[in-house]
């Protein structure tokens, strides 16, 4: 087999692949060989078929698998010789397969890419550190207390932290906008759920007014085609409620899985719960933060063949997300590969980089760690055991969590190298601007 390489772009190959005749013309002749023992034709007695009767009436199909199967074994041969690592299908062309001619063909693919990641001593990274406080658990008891809220309606004006029914239609230009109806809507004023303006237009508002509201939309309104323009609200108010929260008791305590031990026992689990919240929080921000400096640190060419089904997976994800979320056909069809495109180079080159990574320092899933990370998933399952069983039962499923825990190691092994720093971080600054935010 004769085999030659040219480079036609930073990471594109035209392979011209040569085979002589001798290897397609010997596998042909052996199948039609088996075949003549085994074909059923009237007039013949099994296994005396006439071989060239077979030839004739199967030749050019055989040929036509023979070659087929040929193309992709010399293809894996010519890289494998050339130690080429291809990323995504080659396209092959042109074929010659005439008989008695060989095999010839041109593959043109890409391969991925040969680089260096850069020294992870040089990455600088903040690690927030949260101390669970007192007043924090407080404010989180707030926080409980208001999910097991009570609304009692009331006849009188709306004040802040009431919640209020109400239908609503908004316009610009005197025209309906995407997103802008509503009936029965529940909104709970001082909530910051809603535009402030739009909130504070309703203080002092009763059951069965009317309003018009006049409006400037946010510049960075969902709907951006209408971001920053003038907006009318005609809104009719249907129940103002008063929310009665429930007493600091064994009710409460009850609600939320404790049964004994009274408030001390309550705000340990609450403590308990808003550790883990923290913890976790600072792992996927800390990652976060590492796959960014990995990707600005390390620029490199990316095979098109992969970031074009990345950007296709990442639409998939896109559309069926929004189709459990029950978006429009039309608002999810309209979606292109194109759109995911930057994000999907990202994915790409980290993917790459931490391959690189795992690979030149050897970093395995640590079993300990695996075990840990099926039983966490088990856990909230009526039986555990049987949800562990079956991830160990099949090799696929259980790879797919050792990947996750490589990925921490690899999070952990760039953590004791990189130069970090750690910055004392409130529980509502870390959990994203008010989680324990009473208002």
């Amino acid at each position: 087999m004769q085999v030659s390489v040219e480079t036609t772009g930073p990471l594109e190959r035209r392979m011209k692949v040569e085979v002589p005749p001798e290897r397609i013309e010997h596998e042909v002749q052996t199948r039609l060989r088996d075949l003549s023992r085994k074909t059923r034709l009237d007039g013949f007695r099994p296994g005396k078929v006439p071989i060239g009767l077979v030839r004739k009436r199967y030749g050019p199909q055989v040929r036509r698998e023979v070659v087929g199967e040929v193309v992709q074994s010399s293809f894996r041969e010519a890289v494998t010789q050339h130690r080429l690592r291809p990323a995504g299908y080659p396209t092959i062309a042109p074929l010659n397969d005439d008989p008695g001619t060989g095999l010839s063909y041109t593959a043109t693919f890409e391969i991925y890419p040969e680089f260096k990641v850069g020294a992870v001593e040089e990455i600088k990274l903040e690690k927030p550190v949260c101390t669970v406080a007192d007043e924090d658990i407080d404010n989180m008891v707030e926080v409980l207390r208001k999910q097991q809220r009570k609304l009692e309606k009331v006849d009188r004006p709306a004040q802040l932290g009431d919640v209020l029914k109400i239908d609503f239609t908004g316009t610009v230009n005197g025209r309906i906008f995407e997103g802008s109806e509503a009936n029965g809507f529940e909104i709970e004023l001082g909530s910051k759920r809603a535009m402030k303006d739009f909130e504070e237009g309703l203080v002092g508002a009763s059951a069965s007014d009317e309003l018009t509201l006049d409006l400037k939309l946010p510049d960075d309104y969902r709907n951006k085609d209408v971001a920053g323009k003038p907006a009318q609200f005609k809104i009719k108010v249907h129940q103002v409620s008063e929310p009665i929260l429930p007493e600091v008791d064994e009710s409460l305590f009850n609600a939320f899985g404790v049964a004994e031990g009274g408030l001390e026992k309550f705000r340990e689990e609450v403590r308990k719960n808003m550790e883990r919240e923290a913890d976790q929080t600072i792992k996927n921000r800390v990652k976060h933060e590492i796959m960014d400096a990995l990707f600005a640190a390390n620029p490199i060419d990316l095979p098109k063949a992969l970031v074009d089904s990345e950007a296709q997976s990442l639409l998939i994800e896109m559309q069926n997300a929004m189709k459990q979320q029950g978006a429009s056909n039309e608002s999810y069809e309209n979606l292109q590969p194109a759109m995911f495109t930057e994000q999907a180079q990202r994915r790409v080159a980290l993917k790459l980089i931490v391959g690189e990574i795992i690979q030149n320092n050897n970093l395995k899933p640590d079993a300990g760690r695996v075990r840990a990370a099926v039983e966490g998933i088990a856990a909230s399952y009526a039986d555990p055991s049987v949800v562990i069983n079956w991830y160990y039962s099949d090799r696929t499923r259980l790879m797919e969590v050792e990947s996750a825990v490589l990925e921490e190691e690899v999070v952990n092994w760039i953590l004791d190298r990189a130069q970090v720093s750690e910055v004392e971080t409130a529980f509502d600054a870390l959990m994203n601007k008010g989680q324990t935010d009473v208002g």
